[in-house]
C-alpha cells in the first residue's frame, strides 16, 4: 500500500502563504518513489513552477483516499471519507468554534494527525512554527508601539519599523531592528517613555523567538523581583530597554497561602492557583504573551483589572503582543485573532469595547492569528525540515487496521486525534465538548 501525498491550498486567511512541504523536500520524496500532488496557488510563498520543477503534479483538487498536508484549519465539508489529514486543527482544547469541524471530520471517518501534538517521549514538540510566531510578534509589537506613541505625539526610533510581512526576509527585518538599536545607542529613548520595559510570559520556542528580536536592541534582562525593586527605587540606566521573562511561578500562586508553588501541581491542578501577575502589569511598557494557556489556568490580564488600572488615568502599559492569541483567554480583552491586513485594535477598559486600528482610548492589542506567515519562506523551510522524515512512513502506513495495531512513529501516533473517525484513547476527553 502506498498513499499519494497531497499539498493543499490554504484558504482560511487571504495572506496565509506558508506550506507544510517546500519544493526541495518534495523533490527528495518523489525521488524515493512517493507520488505528490500540489493544489495550484497564486499566493503560496513558493511558486507552482517550483513544485512542477521538483516533479510534483499540479492539480485543482487532491485525489481521493490520500494523505493531505495543510497548515491551518480546513473547512467543514472539505474532507474525503477515510483519507488522512495533517494540520493544526485547533480542537485539542475543545475550542467551541471548531467543534463543528471536529464533528464533520468524525462523520467523514478520517484520520486526523495534529502537528501541535507531535511530540517526543518527554512531551517536547517536534514540528512547530513557534519561533517564527515569536519573531514576527516581537517585530510587530515594536512597530505597533512606535505607531501608538505617535498617536500621543511622541516620536521614537520604532517609527522606522514596518509590519513584519513587508520585509522580504528575516535578515532584512533584523537589519531594520539593528538600525533602531544604533539610533538608541546614539540618542537613547525619549524621556516620556523611559524606562521602557518589555515583559514576556513563557520561555519556550515562542518566547525565545521574541527574545531573539528584542536582544538586538540595547537590552538588559532583569528578574520579576528586580522589576518591582527598580520601579520603586529607580532603574540603573533609562537609555536601555529592560527585558523581564515571567515563569509559571511568577504568574500564579497557590490559593492556599500556606503552600509553596509546585510546578507539577500547577500543571496537574491549575484550579488550585490564582493569578498574581497584576502586581507586575503597571510597570510594563510592552507585554508579549508567549505562553501556552487553556481555560483551566488563571487569566493573567482580566478586563476587571484593566478597568481599575485605567480608572486612574493612562498607565505605562502601551501594547500587548498577544502571540498566544486565545480569544477571551489569558488576555481577556483579546476578543479575536486579527488578520495580517488588519493586525491591531485598541481596547477601551472603560467601555469594554474595541476599535480596529491605532486610534482610540485604551490599550493597543496586536493579536495576529498567523504570525509565522509574516515570515513565510523561512517558517515553511524550518517546518518542512521537521516534517520531512515522517512522510515516507506515512506514505506506506495501513490506516485500515485497528488503532492499537497501527504502525507509525510514536510521535505521530501520539498526535492522532481521530482514527477512522473515532477519537483515539488520549483524546476521548473531547467528547464532553461535542455536545
Amino acid at each position: 500500500m502506498k498513499h499519494r501525498i497531497g499539498l493543499r491550498y490554504e484558504d482560511k486567511y487571504a495572506m496565509e502563504r506558508r506550506v507544510a512541504l517546500v519544493p526541495q523536500h518534495v523533490q527528495q520524496l518523489i525521488d524515493k518513489g512517493i507520488d505528490i500532488e500540489v493544489v495550484k496557488s497564486e499566493k503560496r510563498i513558493f511558486k507552482d513552477s517550483e513544485y512542477t520543477h521538483a516533479g510534483a503534479k499540479l492539480v485543482d483538487m487532491i485525489a481521493q483516499h490520500g494523505i493531505v498536508l495543510g497548515v491551518k484549519e480546513m473547512p467543514v465539508g472539505y474532507f474525503q471519507n477515510h483519507a488522512t489529514y495533517l494540520f493544526f486543527s485547533h480542537t485539542i482544547k475543545g475550542q467551541e468554534y471548531n467543534m463543528p469541524l471536529l464533528r464533520n471530520m468524525m462523520e467523514s471517518k478520517i484520520n486526523l494527525i495534529d502537528y501541535e501534538r507531535v511530540t517526543d517521549e518527554k512531551g517536547r514538540r517536534l514540528i512547530f512554527f513557534g519561533r517564527f510566531a515569536g519573531l514576527a510578534g516581537m517585530i510587530n509589537s515594536l512597530w505597533s508601539a512606535g505607531k501608538r506613541w505617535k498617536e500621543f505625539g511622541i516620536q521614537t526610533p520604532f517609527l522606522k519599523l514596518k509590519q513584519t510581512h513587508h520585509y522580504q526576509s528575516l535578515d532584512e527585518a533584523k537589519e531594520a531592528i539593528n538600525g533602531v538599536a544604533k539610533e538608541m545607542q546614539l540618542k537613547g529613548l525619549p524621556a516620556e517613555i523611559q524606562p521602557m520595559v518589555v515583559g514576556l510570559t513563557g520561555y519556550g520556542n515562542v518566547s525565545r523567538g521574541a527574545q531573539e528580536i528584542i536582544d538586538i536592541l540595547p537590552t538588559t534582562e532583569i528578574s520579576p523581583q528586580e522589576l518591582l525593586d527598580f520601579s520603586t527605587h529607580g532603574f540603573p540606566d533609562n537609555s536601555r530597554i529592560y527585558k523581564v521573562v515571567f515563569k509559571e511561578s511568577d504568574l500564579s500562586t497557590p490559593i492556599d497561602s500556606r503552600k509553596a508553588f509546585d510546578l507539577q501541581e500547577y500543571y496537574n491542578h491549575p484550579e488550585r492557583f490564582e493569578s498574581q501577575f497584576e502586581k507586575y502589569i503597571p510597570h510594563l511598557t510592552i507585554l508579549m504573551n508567549c505562553m501556552y494557556w487553556d481555560n483551566r489556568y488563571p487569566i493573567i490580564v482580566t478586563k476587571d483589572y484593566l478597568g481599575k488600572l485605567y480608572a486612574n488615568g493612562n498607565p505605562k502599559l502601551l501594547v500587548i503582543g498577544d502571540v498566544t492569541c486565545d480569544p477571551d483567554g489569558s488576555i481577556e480583552c483579546t476578543f479575536k485573532g486579527t488578520e495580517i491586513e488588519d493586525p491591531v485594535f485598541v481596547y477601551n477598559p472603560k467601555t469594554r469595547k474595541s476599535i480596529m486600528g491605532f486610534k482610540g482610548e485604551g490599550l493597543l492589542i496586536m493579536a495576529v492569528d498567523i504570525l509565522p506567515s509574516e515570515l513565510p519562506r523561512e517558517a515553511s523551510q524550518t517546518f518542512s525540515d521537521a516534517l520531512l522524515d515522517f512522510i515516507p512512513v506515512l506514505a506506506v502506513a495501513d490506516f485500515s487496521v485497528p488503532f492499537e495495531q497501527l504502525s507509525i512513529p510514536a510521535p505521530l501516533k501520539r498526535a492522532m486525534i481521530l482514527h477512522q473517525g473515532h477519537l483515539t484513547p488520549d483524546y476521548q476527553y473531547l467528547e464532553q465538548y461535542l455536545g
